[in-house]
This record gives structure tokens, sequence and C-alpha cells, in this order.
């Protein structure tokens, strides 16, 4: 029973000596910052396409036949000249002999009546046929001579059929589209191949009311490659829509004003423009700023701000303060905020997430 007693007593002692909960002070979270400072005067809108061709051109036959081997591919880029498909020349050339041999029928017959007219004008002069006579001749002789002009044309026609046999780049081109197989037969005007110039691209898109308002044609844009970001090219608004393609979506179309050669049709790209902020100018910070409880409250135009929350570090009392900051666009990987910040503010960059309004917080340096 005393051992017992011993025991307890000592169990006793020993709890009495750990410290309760609660007595141990809570450690304080070192803060990141992002230092107010810089400043912006537009926002970047972007918006998703894909580049296309500013001008597709159809190749065709101008007369009908039976393809050879096609020799060309998509994406190949020719030089003008270059054959793009051609035609079995077999029936096309028996065509030009054809009309050969009736252009030398023809002249034989052409000169014979010439021949005929001059001696009958010459019996006429010594009274040995009649006028009659000689009105025939030069009749018959008249009609021979357009036979044999009538002839010519005909070889001549034969000719550029042959000649046309064959289909060549017309400028310097990528191939787009092949639309014959080998050996088909085709006809005239059928679709062969469709041509687009390597220095002629656009995009297009559609865009709201608010953001097509701010545009106009001649206005400056870029385009980057989504394949190959670091290729940035520049471009001009070259065409807007009047008329919405679908609800409050406007059609807009950039020319690019500069190229690449890795450019293809149909590769996918972000058209990016600038607009003027709501205010004179902003303050750039990251994203990371952000205090993610909610949703951005915006109508996407761009002059419209958007609400956002922030944590302002307090160097009096070392602690951070929940502000309302309003957004007035995007810069690359920033927000730009109008108004709730001034310079000098440090606003919380990183474990926004894990603060809270005026907790104490110790300030870390500023990385190199």
């Amino acid at each position: 029973m005393l051992r017992a007693f011993v025991a307890l007593s000592v169990l006793t002692g020993l709890l009495s000596c750990e410290p309760e909960v609660g007595d141990e002070a809570t450690p304080v979270r070192g803060l990141k910052t992002h230092l107010v400072e810089e400043t912006e005067r537009v926002t970047i809108r972007r918006f998703p396409t894909v580049l296309e061709p500013s001008e597709l051109n159809t190749l065709s036959f101008e007369v009908g036949g039976k393809l050879g081997e096609m020799q060309i591919a998509v994406g190949q880029r020719i030089a003008e000249g270059d054959v793009v498909a051609s035609l079995d020349p077999t029936s096309l050339q028996l065509q030009v002999d054809n009309a050969r041999a009736g252009v030398d029928q023809a002249r034989a017959s052409s000169e014979n009546a010439a021949d005929t007219l001059a001696r009958q004008d010459e019996l006429l002069s010594r009274g040995s046929v009649t006028r009659v006579a000689v009105d025939n001749a030069r009749a018959d002789a008249e009609a021979k001579a357009a036979a044999l002009a009538q002839a010519e044309k005909a070889l001549e026609t034969a000719e550029e059929n042959l000649d046309n046999a064959v289909l060549r780049a017309p400028f310097d081109a990528i191939v787009n589209s092949v639309e014959v197989e080998s050996f088909a037969t085709v006809g005239v005007g059928t679709p062969i191949a469709t041509l687009y110039r390597p220095e002629a691209f656009e995009v297009a898109f559609s865009a709201n009311f608010e953001v097509a308002s701010e545009l106009v044609v001649g206005k400056p844009a870029k385009v980057r490659l989504a394949d190959r970001p670091d290729i940035v090219l520049d471009a001009i608004v070259s065409e807007l829509g009047s008329r919405a393609d679908a609800v409050s979506s406007f059609p807009v179309v950039l020319t690019l004003t500069s190229t690449d050669p890795v450019m293809k049709a149909g590769m996918a790209a972000e058209a990016s423009m600038e607009f003027p902020l709501p205010r004179e100018q902003g303050y750039v910070v990251p994203v990371s700023v952000a205090i993610m409880d909610g949703q951005l409250a915006r109508n996407g135009g761009p002059r419209e701000p958007s609400a956002l929350g922030v944590y302002v570090f307090d160097p009096e009392t070392s602690t951070v303060q929940r502000r309302e900051v309003m957004v007035g666009g995007v810069r690359e990987n920033s927000l730009i905020i109008i108004e709730g910040l001034k310079p000098g503010d440090r606003v919380a960059s990183a474990g926004v997430s894990f603060l809270r309004d005026g907790q104490e917080v110790k300030l870390l340096p500023d990385a190199d």
C-alpha cells in the first residue's frame, strides 16, 4: 500500500511539471513579399487561334485528260515554274499532228484556188472567159483562204492544249492540299492542288463586343507560335466583322507583317494585343499575390477592372492586413493593379493561402 502511494505521488509530480497546452509560443511565419514599384500603362489580351494562308490558290487544267504520277505532297515548298502535275500527252500530241496535217491540206487548196483566180483574171483580159467565171474563182479562193486560217487556228489551239498539259506553279509557294490521285482522269477545271504564298499568313478569332469596340484596322498585334513560343511575329488588324458570327462574338482577322521559315498553315498560335488601362497607369505584381478565396468578377471588357484580395505587410505591427485592390489587366504572368496599392507597399507573394488577416509575420529579405 505504501509503495502504491509513493508511485502515485511521483507520477503526480511529473505531470505537474509538463507545460499546459497553449503555453508554447506560436511560431512566427516568415513572409516573402513583392515590393510595389514597377508601373505599367497597358494591358495585354490574348486570343488562341490558328495560322492560315492569307490567300489559297486552286490550280486546275484548262484541258481534260489522264494524269501522270503526282510528284508533290502537302507542305512541300515549290518554286515558280515547278511542275505541279501533268497529263498524258499522247492524245493531245495526236490532235496537234492532225491539226498540222489539216493546215497543210488547207494551204495547198488555198494556193491552188489563188492560182486559178489568177488564170481566170488573165483569160478575162483576153476575152476568153466571162465575168461570172472570174467571180466564181474569186469566191472559191476566198473560201479556201478562210479554211486555211481556220485550220491554222485549230493547230494553234491544239498546240496550246499540249502546252497546257503541264501544270506549273505560278509563284513560289507551299502546297496546301492535293485534290487528286495519280493516273486519274480529270476534266477541265477539276481542282488539282491548292497553293499559298509562304510569306502571306493571317490569323482569325472572335472577340466580344467590349474588345471589338476597342479595335481599329491597322492596330498592331503580336502572334506567337504554340509549337515554337520563341518565335513572335508582327501583325496588324486587317479585318473587323461588323456582324457577330455568334452571340456577342465578332470576327477579327490579323494579317502577319513578318514571317519565319518554320511557319506552316494549320499551326496553333496565340494572338496578343495591347489595350490601355482603365486608369492612367497601374502597378505590376505577380499573380501569386492573389487570395484565391473566390472568383474574379468581370465581364471581360478590356477596360472593366476586377476586385481582388491581397495581403499587405504592415511594418509597424509586423502583421499582414487584407486589402481589396482593383485589377486593371494582366501582363505576361503578372497582374496590373490600378487601385489599392501605392509605391513602397509590400504584398505577400508566397504562401498566401496560409495567411490570415492580422497575422504576425517575419519579413524575409528580398531574393537577389
